[in-house]
């Protein structure tokens, strides 16, 4: 299967994404963090600085929950670039 390259949109929409997550992680631990969430270290570090910009909704749903955000918001706040600015 081809994977086609991301738009622009995709590609400033994941750099959200990524900037949010980080915010809501805080001080907490990145390992602790990716572990409680059942995916890698390096997963949630190449989604919070944007070099995946469109991961998995399972991986996604994973990482909100530990962070305690919901998805219902987390899609707002990403898709809405006036609401965050990094």
């Amino acid at each position: 299967m081809v994977r086609l390259p991301l738009t622009p949109a995709e590609v400033e929409r994941g750099e959200r994404l990524g900037v949010l997550l980080r915010r809501a992680r805080g001080n907490r631990s990145m390992l602790q963090t990716a572990l409680a969430a059942g995916v890698s270290p390096e997963t949630l570090r190449k989604i919070e600085s944007g070099r995946v910009a469109t991961p998995a909704f399972p991986t996604i749903a994973a990482i909100a929950d530990v962070l305690g955000l919901s998805l219902d918001t987390l899609w707002s706040e990403v898709t809405q670039p006036e609401r965050l600015v990094s």
